[in-house]
Formats: structure tokens, C-alpha cells, sequence
């Protein structure tokens, strides 16, 4: 027990930590709460009051002049308890609905510093779920459990002094099912069952970043007649996500079971005690204050079921502040306060290893590069090899854990995060657009960008095709009212967006993946354009996008397999070779029978 209000109190504390001075509110949201939870009580007194006055004048009405006073003083209190408990609401949402607002600007503050390979392999629908979901929970925890664990608390309190009152024998014989209730209640919020909750919590984030990726590739699942069981992991999230709502459930079957039994017999209990303790001849004194505790016994099992619930909620806010915590605790990539600035587009990249976080074995292992200013290059290998990981330390998505990243002799850890984007262009594999107009969609690279500039990098960027087949030109919102643009169209206004920004260094990641036949060869044109008098880092899988590289880099469990120009590689007979010899098997293949 005291482990719990520890635990609440630490809940509390780390909530107002969020609050600043709109705590105040949220205290003062659960005195008024408590207070009308008192109030609320008065009106079954007077009741009482009513009943025995009829009673006294044996249905006399002209005799009882005290009836209609009693009835409205009740309405008067149980109005009274009804305005101060929307008043403590009111406090409470406010109070909430900053701390909600505090916690996700906090959120978004902190990921903004942190690198941008943790965002990209945490996925999307994780990061979503934890900023949102968890705030959202301690919106609800803050507006509505606090005010009403403290409505729960004190009407228990009044009730007690009301059954001492009128006849403490029944007062007891309703408290032992209470009591019996709420020891089954605590046994609901145990080690066991937090760390089931934990567990519930994680194949649900689970669930939800894979749901982000299955949905992403709907139109493959269509034109290949797929189902949800072609994408494994999105119906291993499913099964573990199914796993552990059965176990927490299940876990929760017996306690709540007993719990809900012995709060619904109260009346049971009540029963008995007229039997035991009225004997043979009920008094009208002793059946009418039978006939209270009947009345008033739905309170109490309506507000031993509050904080039952209550407990639910306040695991759900402890496991995401736990999540939220997790993510506030990750470094930051260091910011240097006196930043350099790059003397040229030249990249060099000396003995660099890097690992991921919990990985038994190096992503990239000494690999040591040397890219001049406006050399275009390639790198090239299995799925697994470590391109996609070196490319994202040139742009500083990570920092090395061994070794140095260069641009222009400057480390990229000396050189500011904007200065940096400045001198850098990524184009994604999977190109993201926000849900704004073409127009401003593509101005993300150069906000300042005026809108002949903006119009100027869409032809450069091959995108007018795109721009025409929408009535609103470039202000077609995208998204909005069912318009979307194709994987390679999407590709084309990433690009835009990167002449606009006319970085020096430019990193192209699987750049064609999505495209179609038509949308690759504009997107390959799109990239003739780009990339003159810079320098080009390519990561590939369709090989015939690097043949013209002035180098290429094979990569294979981290690590340089081979280097050279498409024909020095070709004539060595090695990887390269029997990747070029595959890649042409593919390209020319043909179903049988098929001309």
C-alpha cells in the first residue's frame, strides 16, 4: 500500500513538473471535487428527513410541514454539488489541457534534436503514438480520473459518517462487502499486471508502425492480390498484439470478477442484516433506516468501480511516461557553438564504424573514403551492406562511433545542423510530401524561394506533366479531396525541392525504387540536371543507374568488397560482375510463352 502512494505521488509530481503554476488548478480541481462529493450526500439526508416526516404524520400531508422544506433543500444540494463538481472539471480541464500542450511542445522540442536515424528507424507510427497517445492519456488522467479518485475518496468518508449516524449495525454490514471489494481491487494493480500493461503498450506501438507500412503498400497488396498475410511482420504485430490483450485480460478476469461480485452484493449483505438485526417485527424507525442504506448503496458501488478504473488509467499514464521519459532521455546530437564552414563539396570519410543501438555486430566497419569536389559515386551490395547507414552518417542522421565524417576538411560534428542541411541534399527512397500545396510542398527546401523560383525548379525537376494534370496548377493541395500523386511524381518534387535548395552535396537514396518505367526515365533526366557541378553519393539496387559514376563502391557486411569504375569492376569478375550479370537476367526477363 504504501508503495502505491508512492507511486501516485511520483505520477503527480512528474505530471505538475508540466503544469508550472496551472497545478494550482489541478489541486483546487480535486478540493472542489471532494467537496462536492460531501455535498452531493446531504440531499439523501434530507430524503431520510422526508421519509421519516411521513412516516411521523402517517400520510397526513396536511400535517407535515416540513416536507416541502426538506425536498428543497435537497434539490438545493444536490444542485450545489452538481455546480461545484463542474467547476472542479472546468479547473481540471484547463489544467490538463496545458499540461498536454507542454508535454507534446516538450516532445517535439527534444526529437527535433535528436538524430534523424533514430526517427527513421524508430518508424513514424511509434513516434505518433508516444507523442499523442501518451499525452493524450494524461489529458484524460488530469481532467478526469484525479477529480474523480477524489470523489471516490470522499464519498466512502461521508458515507461512513451517514451509516454511523443512522444505525452503524447496517453501516457495517455494508462495509464488509466494500472492504472485501476493494482488497481485490488492489491486487488488479500489482507488479504482474503493470508489466502485462507494459507489454500490451509495446505491441500496440508495434502494431501501429507496422499498420503506417502495411498501408503504405496497399496498392502492391491490390495488384498482386495480396492479403494482410503477405505482410509478415504486420501480422506478427497483429498476433502479438492479440497475445497480449488475451494475457492482460485473462489477468485481470479473477481479481475483477471477484471485485464486481462483492460490490454488487452489498444488497445481499443488506438482507441479512434486517434478518439478524430486526428480528421477527421491523420498527418503522429500523425500516426506515433500511430503507436509506438501499438507496444509498448504489453510491458506493458505483464509486468503489470509479477507482477500479481509475487504477486502469493511472498504469496506462505511468507506461507512457515511461515511454515519453525513454525518448527525452536519448542524447541529442551535440550542437557546436562555434561552427566551420566547408571549403568545398569534397567528402572524406576515415576509418568510420558505427553500430546500432543493441546490434552484436557493426553496420559500417572502418571504411575509409575519399570523394573529390564534384566526383559522382556509387554505393552498391546486398541488402544489408551498410549503404543506406554510411550515406546517413555524410549527412549526419548518426555520428560515428569510431572515426571521422569530413565535408569540405570540416567534421561534420563542427559544423552547425543548419550550416550543414545547407551544404547537403537528401532525396529519400520513399519520398514524403505534407499535406499543403505542390507549391509549398516543394518551397520546404528554400522557404525564402519566391514563386518563380519555385516554378523554375519544377521544370528543372521535370514535374510540369504533374503540375498540368491538376485544374489548381501548383496550388493543388496534396491530399486533400482524394489527390495523391504517384511513388516516381512524388520522387520528381523531392528532387524540385532539392534544386531549389542547390546544396552542393547530394544524396541520392534507392532514388528510382518507386518509380515506373515513364516516371524513371523523367526522374533519371530530373537527376541529370541536379547533378551537375556537384557532388553525388548514389545508393542503388537497378544498377544501370551508376554505370556513368566516376566510382563505385561495393559494400558488404559493412565493409568495402571492391572498388572501381563500372568497367574496371566488370573486367575483375567479382561481386559487381555477377550483380551486373543478375541485374541484365532481370531486366530481360520474360514470361514464358510471352513475346
Amino acid at each position: 500500500m504504501e508503495e502505491k502512494k508512492e507511486k501516485e505521488e511520483s505520477l503527480t509530481k512528474q505530471l505538475y513538473h508540466f503544469a508550472g503554476s496551472y497545478k494550482y488548478l489541478s489541486i483546487l480541481s480535486t478540493i472542489l471535487a471532494a467537496i462536492s462529493a460531501f455535498v452531493a450526500l446531504v440531499p439523501f439526508y434530507y430524503i431520510w428527513k422526508v421519509m421519516q416526516e411521513v412516516l411521523r404524520v402517517r400520510f397526513d400531508f396536511s400535517k407535515a410541514a416540513g416536507i416541502s422544506t426538506y425536498g428543497w433543500r435537497a434539490v438545493g444540494f444536490a444542485i450545489l454539488g452538481m455546480i461545484i463538481y463542474m467547476a472542479g472539471l472546468m479547473c481540471s480541464h484547463i489544467a490538463a489541457f496545458h499540461v498536454q500542450a507542454q508535454m507534446r511542445t516538450a516532445m517535439m522540442n527534444h526529437i527535433m534534436t535528436l538524430p534523424l536515424g533514430y526517427i527513421e528507424s524508430e518508424g513514424t507510427g511509434k513516434i505518433r503514438k508516444i507523442v499523442i497517445d501518451s499525452s493524450a492519456a494524461t489529458e484524460t488522467y488530469l481532467a478526469h480520473t484525479l477529480p474523480d479518485k477524489a470523489v471516490s475518496k470522499a464519498t466512502p468518508i461521508g458515507l461512513i459518517i451517514l451509516m454511523a449516524v443512522f444505525d452503524w449495525r447496517l453501516g457495517i454490514m455494508c462495509l464488509i462487502p466494500a472492504a472485501i471489494g476493494f482488497v481485490f481491487m488492489s491486487s488488479m494493480s500489482g507488479k504482474d499486471l503493470a508489466e502485462s500493461m507494459k507489454q500490451y503498450q509495446n505491441s500496440l506501438e508495434v502494431m501501429s508502425a507496422e499498420a503506417v507500412e502495411y498501408i503504405r503498400g496497399v496498392p502492391v497488396v491490390k495488384t498482386f492480390g495480396q492479403t494482410v498475410f503477405s505482410f509478415k511482420r504486420f501480422k506478427e504485430a497483429i498476433d502479438e498484439y492479440e497475445k497480449w490483450t488475451l494475457g492482460f485480460t485473462k489477468k485481470m478476469r479473477k481479481p475483477m470478477v471477484g471485485f464486481t461480485t462483492a460490490v454488487n452484493s452489498i444488497f445481499v449483505f443488506i438482507i441479512i442484516a434486517a434478518y439478524v438485526f430486526g428480528g421477527h417485527e421491523i420498527t418503522a424507525a429500523f425500516g426506515l433506516n433500511l430503507l436509506f442504506y438501499i438507496i444509498i448503496t448504489p453510491i458506493l458501488t458505483t464509486t468503489l468501480m470509479k477507482l477500479a478504473y481509475a487504477g486502469e488509467a493511472q498504469m496506462q499514464v505511468v507506461d507512457g511516461l515511461k515511454r515519453m521519459g525513454d525518448v527525452m532521455n536519448r542524447q541529442s546530437l551535440k550542437e557546436t557553438t562555434n561552427g566551420q564552414i566547408p571549403k568545398d563539396s569534397s567528402v572524406s570519410l576515415r576509418d568510420v564504424t558505427f553500430a546500432y543501438e543493441g546490434a552484436k555486430k557493426n553496420a559500417v566497419d572502418h571504411i575509409s573514403i575519399e570523394i573529390k569536389a564534384g566526383e559522382h559515386v556509387a554505393f552498391v551490395g546486398p541488402s544489408g551492406g551498410g549503404k543506406t547507414t554510411l550515406a546517413s552518417m555524410i549527412a549526419r542522421f548518426w555520428d560515428v562511433k569510431e572515426g571521422s565524417v569530413k565535408i569540405g576538411g570540416v567534421d561534420v560534428r563542427d559544423i552547425t545542423s543548419s550550416e550543414l542541411m545547407n551544404q547537403i541534399s537528401y532525396v529519400f527512397q520513399d519520398s514524403k510530401l505534407l499535406k499543403m500545396s505542390i507549391l509549398e510542398n516543394v518551397r520546404f527546401g528554400k522557404p525564402d524561394a519566391t514563386d518563380e523560383e519555385v516554378m523554375q525548379a519544377l521544370k528543372d525537376a521535370q514535374c510540369m506533366d504533374i503540375i498540368d494534370k491538376f485544374k489548381d496548377g501548383v496550388h493543388t493541395m496534396i491530399g486533400a479531396k482524394g489527390i495523391h500523386v504517384s511513388g516516381g511524381e512524388a520522387q520528381r518534387l523531392s528532387i524540385a525541392r532539392a534544386f531549389l535548395k542547390n546544396a552542393p552535396v547530394l544524396i541520392l537514396d534507392e532514388a528510382t525504387a518507386f518509380a515506373d518505367p515513364d516516371n524513371e526515365q523523367k526522374v533519371q533526366k530530373a537527376f541529370e540536371n541536379l547533378s551537375k557541378d556537384k557532388t553525388v553519393i548514389m545508393i542503388a539496387h537497378r544498377l544501370s543507374t551508376v554505370t556513368n559514376a566516376d566510382r563505385i563502391y561495393v559494400l558488404k557486411d559493412g565493409a568495402i568488397a571492391e572498388e572501381g569504375s563500372h568497367g574496371e569492376l566488370l573486367k575483375s569478375h567479382g561481386i559487381y560482375a555477377h550483380m551486373w550479370e543478375e541485374y541484365n537476367k532481370s531486366v530481360n526477363w520474360k514470361v514464358g510463352g510471352v513475346l
